[in-house]
């Protein structure tokens, strides 16, 4: 028997050189509150409305301790998007607060006006408007 229940989305982990200064970076550069940042620095959450950003060290031991398989490689093929009311205010601040400008923000055929900068661990992060179906 299927269950018709869909999981919840829990949370984005990213893994980083140093959680203080991602979640710090975070914070200041994209505007987001802190959770928690746990004292040995080896986890950080930020608040993100229904889901979390997470945060852990890019060599961290644990996930390789607890599953013996999950091998984090050395490109981060991800990309971290954000919905934000003035796309314009949000790069500003990001580039003033550490973040590397990569494209300045242009509205898209889609109707999105969307702003690329790299966060301070090479991450590609999408600032966009929210696009309404």
């Amino acid at each position: 028997m299927t269950s018709n229940l869909k999981p919840a989305y829990a949370y984005t982990v990213v893994y980083v050189k140093d959680v203080a200064k991602s979640v710090d970076f975070y914070a200041k550069a994209l505007g987001y509150n802190v959770r928690r940042l746990h004292d040995s620095h080896r986890w950080g959450e930020l608040e993100s409305g229904s889901t979390t950003i997470a945060f852990t060290p890019a060599k961290q031991h644990e996930t390789d301790d607890l599953t013996g398989s999950v091998k984090i490689r050395d490109r981060n093929p991800v990309e971290v998007c954000f919905d934000y009311d003035d796309v314009d205010a949000a790069f500003k601040r990001a580039v003033e607060n550490g973040a590397e400008a990569v494209a300045k923000p242009e509205e898209k055929e889609w109707g999105q006006k969307v702003g690329y900068v790299r966060d301070i661990d090479g991450i590609v992060v999408r600032l966009g408007s929210h696009v309404r179906s």
